[in-house]
């Protein structure tokens, strides 16, 4: 994490704002195409060979495969990828939250070019281009939100209340459970773009303990813990002490950020997570 901090101070004014709309509406783009041009999704698929022979668009396209059909459970797990994409945005921060999914991409890419260079030409005859699609990058989002929230409380199938972390959990076993199905049936290769789509997940969880910081509890821990130590920093009877001097945010709009001064800044401004780092220094 040490380094993604480092990249966040340098890069961090490139993170795409309301990334998890922009995924959605890549999922419509192909939907429509399912739609009015099914066969037209063959050309738009992760084929490295194609891309090698000159096919570049690939690299690229390959994101508005979408990940199942369409129906209205596909809509409402849209919906429900929307909400908790935007949730981790705002408590990362835009730019881990963009790294986290770019990177997703980015493994996805470089695992069907291992698969090419492995299976050579029954890359295209297995027709594996169309086993890298961004099922399994969606999926990502649901685990990095139960391993941020594990005792955030949800209704399944509308009806159960469930807490988050044990969806985690079924989908994780699922995953497994797909992975041991096609080694058992000499199928190894289908487990690359599996691997492949959830390694920013294991990058950046199994790597670290930071993510427990962006947790309710710890959040509520660390603002008991300095509402104790520094009552005069905390707002209270609706009177607001921080402020951001970018996007104007309190801590009553937000009780979940955290603010810091700028030292670099010639006066005592203050920012919240999201512009600490990207902001333009006052001289």
């Amino acid at each position: 994490m040490k380094l993604i901090t480092k990249l966040e101070q340098k890069f961090g004014r490139y993170g795409i704002h309301n990334l998890t709309i922009y995924i959605i509406i890549c999922y419509a783009v192909g939907y429509v195409l399912q739609l009015l041009q099914p066969n037209m999704l063959a050309y738009l698929a992760l084929d490295p060979g194609r891309i090698l022979s000159g096919q570049v668009w690939r690299i690229f396209t390959w994101i508005l495969i979408p990940p199942s059909g369409l129906d209205i459970f596909t809509i409402i797990m849209l919906y429900f990828y929307y909400s908790i994409g935007s949730t981790l945005e705002r408590n990362w921060g835009t730019f881990r939250y963009t790294l986290y999914i770019l990177s997703g991409l980015f493994f996805t890419i470089i695992g069907a070019f291992a698969l090419y260079f492995l299976v050579g030409n029954m890359y295209s005859v297995l027709n594996l281009g169309m086993a890298f699609s961004t099922y399994y990058i969606s999926t990502s989002i649901l685990l990095a939100f139960a391993a941020t929230y594990p005792d955030m409380q949800v209704l399944f199938w509308f009806i159960f209340p469930l807490k988050i972390k044990w969806l985690g959990i079924l989908y994780g076993a699922q995953i497994l459970y797909n992975m041991v199905v096609y080694l058992r049936q000499g199928a190894w290769f289908m487990t690359i773009p599996i691997i492949a789509s959830l390694l920013n997940f294991v990058i950046f969880f199994f790597s670290t303990r930071n993510v427990a910081r962006y947790r309710p509890k710890e959040v509520k821990r660390r603002r008991d813990f300095q509402k104790a130590v520094n009552p005069g920093r905390v707002y209270s009877g609706g009177i607001t002490k921080h402020k951001c001097a970018v996007c104007g945010q309190t801590e009553q709009d937000n009780p979940n950020l955290e603010f810091r001064f700028c030292s670099r800044c010639n006066g005592n401004y203050e920012y919240c997570q999201n512009h600490l780092f990207t902001h333009t220094h006052i001289e």
